[in-house]
C-alpha cells in the first residue's frame, strides 16, 4: 500500500514536499515514481529513483523538482520548488516491482494558485 501526504495549496513560486510512505513491502527492491493529472487531462510522467538510485525527471520539472528515496523509513519523497499555476495537478506515487508500474497510491492534490 502506498499512500501520498504533503500536497496542499501554495502560491507560485513556493514550495511543497510529498511523501510517499509504503507499508507492506520494502521500497528498497523497487522502483518508485511520481506521475500527476490535471485537471482534464492525462496522466504525465513527473519523476522516477530507480532501486539503484538513478534519477530521472519529466522536461516540465526539470531543475524545480527533486524526488529522493528513505529506504530505511519506507518512503519516497518528491520536492517541489518554485511551483507554478500549471503544476497544478493530483500526484501519485507508484512502485515498479517487476517492469511496470503494478502499485499507486490514491494521489495527493496540489493546487498552485497564481
Amino acid at each position: 500500500q502506498l499512500v501520498e501526504s504533503g500536497g496542499g495549496v501554495v502560491q507560485a513560486g513556493g514550495s511543497l514536499r510529498l511523501s510517499c510512505a509504503a507499508s507492506g513491502r520494502a521500497l528498497s527492491s523497487a522502483d518508485m515514481g511520481w506521475f500527476r493529472q490535471a485537471p482534464g487531462k492525462g496522466r504525465e510522467f513527473v519523476a522516477a529513483i530507480t532501486r539503484y538510485g538513478v534519477l530521472i525527471y519529466g522536461d516540465s520539472v526539470k531543475g524545480r523538482f527533486t524526488i529522493s528515496r528513505d529506504n530505511a523509513k519506507n518512503t519516497v519523497y518528491l520536492q517541489m520548488n518554485s511551483l507554478k499555476p500549471e503544476d497544478t495537478a493530483v500526484y501519485y506515487c507508484a512502485a515498479d516491482l517487476g517492469g511496470s508500474w503494478d502499485y499507486w497510491g490514491k494521489g495527493a492534490p496540489v493546487t498552485v494558485s497564481s
